[in-house]
């Protein structure tokens, strides 16, 4: 096969917020840099975030990026590594400032300063009171933001392939990454992008659950990229579900809506977050909220026909909060709930929301790997950031608000030592043609037809596997079968053939290549999980209730090449302050 090939100094698989960040870093510098996205940029998943992104600005309420900082590092019930948390939440009054300017649409107080509103987990003076910290564009800060993003990529001459998917990373014989093969989904044609770095922002996984928050496009794919490229996943256990997702649907209510006001109640009206939380009650950390509705719906206090969910009022706020702040939230009501909660309240579900692990990354946003079995050290040109990335920020259990931060700071700080690692490496290394055959039998493999597994077949059986057995509630005899399922199903992967009709527009070869990634994904999940004997953050098991310091205050780290697991340390010494020492983690 002869490939048609393209050169750029960059490479960025991904355009989210943390693809689009670290581009408009590099294309302002006048480098060539080249975008690759499964769906046009504007419809990446960062147009999904609601509620806002953190910053210490003190708009709203005395503030300050220390008391951020103990709040993220509690909240990621100490697995965080303290270094890479203060860099971020130091980092996160100039990013937010820098989007203001680049012309995100923040909403405003009335004296002109950008709005805060108050979320879950965060609090003044180092566990006092409530802290409003999240700064919001109404209920759509995401869609803002990455928009804005895009916009300004355009403005400097960004290249874009839209619509195209990312098959496998090119790598040479020493663990280098030398750019990628992609395939164009309206063609079915593959191109090979050279380049001199690749940073992978590719995103969340939700969709190995069956009842997700996440977009179709959620796949895992620059995960499993990684994995096959031999970078092994860090902390991928810890799986957040988000408290509120419409009940039966998955579609998120975001916490901003709790954040103005609103509250949980069980099928007697009791406001039962006040038995779980004293303190902060129904803004205490989503994986605290979230265990404590599926116990209240499991002790038969749930509402409904089947007893399956609980309510999220919003009424007692008027329409008028509503209509301002929570207009889409007010709209998704309405369209997939069938209610408007400015007159009844919205029945919510925990959904599978966002993966705390991926990539192991420093905070520049370069990948750290032991690569072929050798020490850990940096991976050659590649980087990672966002979802898919784990700079480990968010620990155990992510605060709502720190999901866009985290995009944006580490997409920035990435494209800015990418500038650094160009000026150090200005050449194109040697393409290596096996690294390529590699890619392209991975693509030609999916060129089956004929009689066997679908890929829907395989992927619903697969997708119900993971909610079985990764859920909000683990055990060792759920997830060691859960294991042997996700094994016969990657067994399964050998019988599954595409349809002569569907492949026409390529749509089932893409779905075959994002199931594949998707059943590597899930393993690195459930085996993490089981090899966790102890409950942290979003990680729970009632077979070992308690948080065990003395043995699990470590990372997980999967490798795809025979399901081994290992451990290493969470950086607990942050960079110019004291650290946080392990406490109870009461809200």
């Amino acid at each position: 096969m002869t490939l048609a090939r393209r050169h750029f100094d960059a490479l960025i698989i991904g355009a989210g917020g943390a693809g689009l960040n670290a581009a408009l870093q590099l294309a302002n510098a006048n480098l060539r840099v080249a975008v690759v996205s499964k769906v046009f940029p504007t419809r990446s998943h960062t147009v999904a975030a609601q509620g806002g992104v953190n910053a210490a600005l003190a708009n709203v309420q005395p503030d300050n990026w220390h008391w951020h900082m103990f709040d993220t590092v509690k909240g990621s019930d100490y697995l965080g590594d303290q270094d890479a948390i203060e860099f971020m939440c130091r980092e996160a009054i100039p990013t937010v400032y820098e989007l203001e300017h680049n012309g995100v649409p923040f909403s405003r107080l009335d004296n002109g300063r950008i709005y805060q509103r108050a979320f879950g987990g965060q609090s003044q003076n180092f566990g006092g009171a409530q802290a409003a910290r999240t700064c919001a564009a109404a209920d759509r800060t995401g869609h803002a933001i990455l928009h804005t993003l895009y916009q300004q990529n355009i403005r400097a001459r960004t290249h874009f392939f839209d619509e195209y998917f990312a098959i496998d990373l090119i790598s040479d014989d020493e663990g280098a990454i030398l750019g990628a093969l992609i395939l164009e989904m309206e063609t079915g044609e593959p191109l090979l992008i050279e380049s001199k770095t690749t940073l992978l922002a590719t995103g969340g996984c939700g969709q190995v659950f069956r009842t997700t928050s996440n977009a179709h496009i959620n796949t895992g794919d620059g995960m499993a990229m990684a994995l096959r490229a031999g970078v092994p996943l860090m902390d991928m256990e810890f799986f957040q579900f988000h408290p509120t997702g419409i009940a039966g649907k998955g579609m998120l209510i975001t916490e901003g809506v709790r954040g103005e006001g609103g509250y949980l109640v069980n099928k007697d009206g009791e406001r039962f977050m006040e038995r779980y939380a004293p303190n902060a009650k129904d803004l205490a950390s989503r994986d605290v909220v979230s265990r404590a509705i599926v116990t209240e719906v499991k002790e038969g206090r749930g509402v409904g026909p089947n007893a399956d969910h609980v309510l999220l009022k919003v009424d007692h706020l008027g329409e008028d909060i509503v209509s301002k702040r929570l207009p889409g939230i007010r709209e998704s009501s309405k369209i997939f709930a069938g209610i408007d909660p400015v007159v009844e309240p919205i029945p919510v579900f925990p959904t599978a929301h966002y993966v705390m692990g991926g990539i192991p990354t420093d905070r520049y946003g370069r990948v750290v790997a032991p690569i072929q079995k050798g020490p850990e050290e940096v991976v050659p040109g590649l980087y990672a950031a966002g979802e898919c990335a784990c700079v480990s920020v968010h620990g155990a259990n992510r605060l709502g608000g720190n999901s866009l931060l985290d995009i944006l700071v580490f997409g920035r700080a990435a494209g800015q030592d990418i500038i650094k690692y160009l000026d150090e490496n200005p050449n194109h290394r040697p393409m290596s043609e096996a690294g390529v055959e590699k890619a392209v039998a991975r693509l030609n493999r999916w060129d089956k037809r004929g009689e066997g597994l679908s890929v829907r077949e395989v992927r619903d059986e697969f997708r119900k596997v993971m909610e079985d057995h990764a859920g909000v509630f683990r055990t060792d005899e759920i997830m060691s079968e859960g294991v042997a399922k996700v094994k016969e199903i990657r067994a399964k992967l050998a019988d599954v053939r595409l349809t002569d009709h569907s492949s026409v527009f390529n749509t089932a070869r893409v779905e075959a290549l994002e199931l594949e990634n998707m059943v590597d994904i899930g393993m690195s999940i459930v085996l993490s999980a089981l090899e966790r004997k102890e409950s942290r953050g979003a990680h729970s098991r009632p077979d070992y209730p308690e948080r065990d310091d003395n043995n699990w205050l470590k990372h997980s780290l999967y490798t795809l090449e025979g399901d081994q697991m290992d451990f290493k340390p969470v950086h607990t010494k942050p960079l110019t302050v004291e650290p946080f020492p392990p406490k109870p983690r009461v809200y």
